[in-house]
């Protein structure tokens, strides 16, 4: 493996943006990229396809290559587009380049480089003006929705404006709308047919009032490629050479742009993961990632796996979650290498209730600031913003600073508002609301008041504001319910003053905090120490995901979650909502195999315990597991055991060991030749826990073998025979068969 170099071509933002001398010569480009990277940077001719892991430098690898190209002469600075999602990509993008001597190479987002061409060439093309683009498309879906006398409130509003997007970047005309949802198994925030009358009336009030939307300027720039050559040509001319970053997240829309400007030529160089496709709700797709080879067969194709974020023990943990997977994404899957040195392992952490995780997850945060890791360098990531709440007030009590990313701080969100103010009223005037004549209880009064504002038994189908402002809704009356259940005598007026003091509570400093974030909104980002929390059934994946693909889109955000990670790594959940509930909840399907005690739960698992040991022991030891429930104890002095190493070997790391050192030497020497074998590292075979665990139970079956922590399926597979062997006394069946 070759170790993680970081040139000083990229000082970090602690450096204070110093001046950076650019490399002397072309060849110097190519200084300290290991040798896939290279290969990127000097496969300058031909179509080329990246396949990029997360944390492998990706953007390092192509913006050596546009600068490597530019240096030694291969490329003219004007000529290359390089187009990316975000301005933030396109800003980092252009500040390498520059660095790297390659200024005056074109780095923008998909909108922001049709805009360019429409605003130059409209006057040719069309005549006149272009027209005003619309910052907010929502005041004319507004105005839309209430011409075809269809009422929204504000989340519905919002959902249908995202519909419509959606159905522009997918090439859907409001007539199809219905049929493409059908088709596509999405879930529409309401009725589909209502939507497309929306969006066509919308379409027709734009017309009317001469203005464009965002999504209009691919449309129109498509529009005039296609139907003006010589305007297609000018475009060619100037624009030779073109990279894509994050291919996986290209629509239709944008690989139609890409392909008229391209045209005939192939200049093109493409970089993606269909691991990292996480947005396909917006009309993302990573078909055109996975059918380029097919589309160009005479494609260089490069892997980039060496992950120089992430310690092997995360990297681990990231690549054990994708080998579960399945769909056609799974199947060109990589398989990451980390260049770190070793780091902690995972903390794995089942909670009795949601505070009890809340208020553990803001401990270990206080420790490890404690311990030297700045706080800006944590995150705590969750599913739907709506969970934010309790590591907000959690991390407010622990008097850790934190920032929210992507969302509102919980009490600001405009519903919570609404809700706080009539729940004030209720306190205030409840004797004189028919609302709350018949209601006693406090929980009962609660949802009475907040019926008003949306909030219902059962949560609405879907995804989207709607269901994001029931969850807030929802995440207040829980409120109500626990705190009745601490206090039996309280008032509605005690629970709004709770609810004052709270919101109160949290206005803690906005920089240099802890972050706080949906999974979504952390892509692209990274930290030190990573908590991924609320990983149950029913939030991971979610509910309304039911579909396999839907399913797969959900292993593949906790896969983007675990690699922001880059050294320490926390994975939780909790059995019950509330203090004293039911523990009825269990952790996400996909860290079965992945943590102490579980075994892969999918048919890869089940095939594996039946080659590994005949007759299914791999699922009688899940199976046996399953039953076990409660805390694990230590099989030598009866403590409860928290310490994922210490799980493992189901003892105290102090406790006596009876372990058979000669049979653990065996097995290290096995392991060490496995591992040359393979080219990895000693660990991806068996860590040393676990071989101290197999040494100290000598298993003696498959299904002795499944039971110890770190033996999962696919391992099991792998390996149990040779291991079993070993235990035995015997050889192990790969020498019997390499003699």
């Amino acid at each position: 493996m070759t170790a993680a170099t970081h040139s000083s071509l990229f000082p970090r933002e602690s450096d204070g943006g110093q001046i950076v001398t650019p490399p002397r010569d072309a060849d110097a480009v190519l200084d300290g990229l290991d040798p896939e990277q290279r290969e990127v940077a000097t496969a300058l001719h031909g179509p080329v396809c990246v396949l990029a892991g997360a944390g492998t430098g990706k953007t390092r690898a192509i913006t050596h290559r546009i600068a490597y190209g530019v240096r030694a002469g291969i490329l003219q600075p004007a000529s290359v587009l390089a187009v990316t999602f975000t301005n933030r990509a396109a800003g980092e993008m252009r500040g390498r380049l520059r660095q790297l001597g390659a200024g005056g190479v074109q780095a923008r987002t998909f909108h922001s480089a049709a805009l360019r061409q429409l605003q130059f060439f409209w006057p040719k093309a069309v005549g006149g003006e272009l027209p005003r683009l619309l910052d907010r498309k929502v005041q004319l879906v507004a105005e839309s929705a209430a011409r075809c006398r269809i009422r929204l409130d504000r989340n519905e509003l919002r959902d249908v404006t995202g519909e419509i997007e959606w159905a522009k970047v997918t090439q859907t005309v409001p007539a199809d709308y219905p049929a493409a949802v059908a088709k596509s198994s999405r879930e529409a925030p309401r009725d589909a047919a209502e939507i497309g009358q929306i969006y066509g009336m919308y379409e027709q009030l734009k017309r009317e009032r001469s203005v464009i939307d965002f999504e209009d300027v691919l449309l129109l720039t498509v529009g005039i490629l296609q139907d003006r050559h010589d305007i297609a040509d000018q475009i060619r001319r100037q624009y030779q050479h073109f990279v894509v970053d994050e291919y996986q997240d290209v629509s239709p829309l944008q690989q139609r742009l890409l392909d008229l400007w391209l045209g005939d030529r192939e200049s093109l160089c493409v970089v993606g993961d269909a691991s990292q496709t996480i947005y396909s709700f917006t009309g993302a797709t990573p078909d055109h990632l996975l059918n380029f080879r097919t589309r160009h067969p005479g494609a260089t194709v490069v892997k980039l796996v060496r992950d120089y974020r992430s310690t092997p023990q995360v990297v681990h943990l990231a690549n054990g979650l994708l080998n579960q997977a399945r769909g056609r994404a799974a199947e060109h899957r990589l398989e990451l290498i980390s260049q770190r040195e070793p780091g902690p392992e995972p903390v794995r952490t089942e909670y009795a209730d949601e505070p009890a995780e809340a208020e553990g997850t803001a401990r270990r945060i206080r420790d490890l600031i404690a311990a030297g890791v700045p706080a800006s360098e944590i995150a705590v990531l969750y599913r739907i913003n709506a969970q934010s709440e309790v590591y907000e007030q959690a991390l407010a009590d622990a008097g850790v600073p934190y920032q929210l990313r992507g969302a509102e701080r919980f009490f600001e969100r405009q519903e919570v508002r609404e809700a706080g103010a009539a729940l004030r009223g209720a306190a205030r005037f409840g004797g004189n609301d028919s609302l709350l004549d018949d209601v006693v209880e406090l929980p009962s009064q609660v949802r009475a008041v907040l019926s008003t504002k949306g909030w219902t038994t059962e949560p609405p189908a879907g995804s989207g504001a709607v269901r994001d402002r029931w969850e807030s809704l929802a995440a207040l009356v829980r409120l109500a319910e626990d705190f009745v259940r601490a206090k039996p005598s309280a008032t509605l007026a005690d629970l709004v003053a709770e609810l004052d003091e709270r919101a109160a509570a949290q206005h803690a400093p906005t920089v240099q905090g802890v972050t706080l974030a949906s999974l979504h909104a952390a892509k692209g980002l990274e930290w030190d120490a990573v908590f991924l929390v609320g990983l149950t059934e029913g939030m991971m994946p979610i509910t309304y995901a039911k579909t396999d693909e839907q399913i797969e889109e959900e292993r593949r955000l906790l896969y983007v979650g675990v690699t922001r990670a880059r050294s320490h790594l926390s994975l939780s959940w909790a059995l019950s909502r509330s203090p004293g509930g039911r523990a009825s909840r269990r952790a996400t399907r996909f860290l079965q195999g992945l943590r102490p005690g579980s075994v892969a739960s999918d048919a890869r698992g089940a095939r594996a315990g039946a080659g590994a040991g005949g007759g299914g022991a791999v699922e009688r030891a899940g199976a046996a597991r399953r039953k076990r429930r409660g805390p694990v104890l230590c099989r030598v002095c009866g403590k409860t055991l928290t310490d994922a190493g210490e799980m493992k070997l189901m003892r105290c790391e102090d406790c006596p060991s009876d372990m058979d050192e000669a049979l653990y030497e065996r097995l290290r020497d096995w392991r060490a030749d496995q591992a040359q074998r393979l080219s990895q590292p000693a660990f991806c075979v068996f860590t040393d826990k676990t071989l101290m665990a197999i040494a100290e139970a000598v298993p003696a079956s498959a299904g002795e073998l499944a039971g110890i922590a770190g033996v999962g399926s696919r391992k099991l597979d792998r390996f149990g025979a040779d291991v079993l062997a070993i235990c035995a006394g015997e050889e192990s069946a790969e020498a019997d068969r390499d003699s």
